[in-house]
């Protein structure tokens, strides 16, 4: 029997986890997380609440996790990195880990890192940034990016999901604001604000606002080639699969380039026309059943039964789609 662990995934690894078990309804799923309830406990075979640990403790708890509960295959997202560091501890203890080898991860997780990763080996287009730790560093890269931009944005080096970034909009005053969503909209002089409030501040990326189409990449590699489903998102909650021929050769070149194994989403903006290479996000994305959906292709359990020794037959005929999701409600 297969026992695969998610550990505290965000809530649409929901559907992972029916993705996983659609074409291997043996597979015993075990979930888990900090908090005791989560959407994702009602389609686990079994459920637990981890301790709040970190790094090397969390790491420790997590090898133990998987001898107690005889776990076949570990998916972690949660301490994924430290995971990885450690894996041959798991290797050790018969454990499948789904994550890239521990270098490849490091650099993919830290942006700046990222950058210059591709740009040494041209991968992709990189955009014009700057990496600052002042206010004062800020304030100059601004100046250098709105003067050929116009527009510019933020977010710090190590992020998940964009929550720090921030697009700088000096109209975000007066009465037209009341009619435009400002969530992650800042003007200058608050974010200078901000960022006065610490002598020096975690590694933070300036870069210039890419305007266009955000696309999303679901991929895997695989014997029988590379999966490859690029998403292009808006502000609705549908999305358009498109199979543009520039995004999917910089795909390939990077899977030609760097070593990885496993699922990963790689992210792209457009600006005039010119898709610029945004991130590489070294675990499967929260939109992937939208491109499993769409392209008939499974890619959560292909990759489950890589890690197993397994080659599960797919196929793209590239098709392109409109896909979309709603939501419905879970009792817990």
């Amino acid at each position: 029997m297969v026992r695969i662990w998610l550990n505290h995934w965000f809530s649409t690894a929901y559907h992972i986890i029916l993705l996983l078990k659609k074409d291997d309804p043996d597979f015993q799923i075990i979930g888990s997380n900090e908090n005791a309830k989560s959407p994702i406990m009602t389609v686990c075979d079994e459920w637990y609440q981890e301790p709040a640990l970190k790094d090397e403790e969390y790491v420790d708890f997590c090898l133990q996790f998987c001898r107690e509960h005889q776990i076949s295959l570990f998916m972690p997202r949660r301490g994924a990195l430290s995971v990885s560091k450690n894996a041959r501890r798991f290797a050790e203890a018969g454990v499948k880990v789904m994550t890239e080898e521990y270098a490849v991860m490091r650099a993919l997780n830290h942006k700046d890192q990222a950058y210059t990763l591709f740009q040494r080996e041209q991968i992709g287009i990189v955009p014009e940034h700057y990496v600052v730790t002042t206010a004062e560093q800020f304030l100059e890269s601004y100046h250098t990016l709105e003067a050929r931009w116009k527009k510019v944005c933020f977010k710090f080096v190590r992020d998940e999901g964009g929550k720090s970034y921030r697009l700088i909009d000096n109209s975000r005053k007066g009465y037209s604001a009341l009619f435009r969503k400002l969530t992650t909209r800042m003007p200058l002089d608050a974010v200078i604000d901000a960022l006065s409030e610490r002598e020096k501040f975690p590694p933070l990326m300036v870069m210039p606002y890419l305007s266009g189409d955000e696309v999303s990449v679901d991929c895997l590699k695989t014997d029988a080639g590379l999966i490859a489903v690029p998403r292009v998102k808006d502000t609705t909650r549908i999305e358009k699969i498109r199979y543009d021929p520039q995004i999917l050769s910089f795909c390939k070149d990077l899977y030609t380039k760097i070593p990885l194994e496993q699922p990963c989403n790689i992210q792209f903006k457009y600006l005039d026309g010119v898709p610029y290479i945004l991130e590489v996000n070294t675990r499967m994305s929260g939109g992937v059943q939208m491109a499993c959906e769409a392209s008939g292709i499974n890619i959560p359990n292909i990759a489950a039964n890589k890690l197993l020794g397994i080659q599960k037959p797919w196929e793209d005929r590239r098709i392109e789609k409109d896909v979309c999701h709603i939501e419905y409600p879970l009792v817990l």
